[in-house]
């Protein structure tokens, strides 16, 4: 996780983390829907029901943005948003570049964890 803890970096690129000011019931509740929505759209995409796929997307989309990982950020002190751009083209490149090749690696996944986990509860690189 960025030292701000704003994003987590996988292969490279900056993805923002769940708003923090969400209580631990409405991450978990939103987390919940944003999955089922997932699912909805793997399930759309077998049936090849394109409509149903649309819809599915806009779940996914509207889930994420609750989660505060989409849409306006977050924070409310003015920074720009970096989601989905590579961390050596942001001023988080030096931080990047610090971290050694373990740390790196790491700062996609909290060691032990799950793509739910991280979704959820994403968390600092102990290096």
């Amino acid at each position: 996780m960025t030292p701000d803890g704003r994003y987590y970096v996988v292969k490279g690129r900056l993805w923002r983390c769940s708003d923090p000011s969400l209580s631990e019931d409405e991450r978990g509740r939103l987390v919940k829907e944003l999955m089922n929505a997932r699912r909805t759209v793997k399930k759309s995409k077998s049936s090849g029901d394109a409509t149903e796929l649309r819809v599915a997307r806009e779940l996914v989309n509207d889930a994420k943005v609750k989660l505060g990982e989409r849409g306006a950020p977050w924070w409310k002190d003015g920074s720009p948003d970096y989601n989905r751009k590579m961390v050596v083209n942001t001023p988080y490149a030096d931080w990047y570049a610090s971290l050694d090749d373990q740390c790196r690696g790491s700062s996609a996944l909290p060691q032990g964890s799950d793509r739910t986990a991280r979704l959820v509860t994403p968390q600092a690189c102990s290096c």
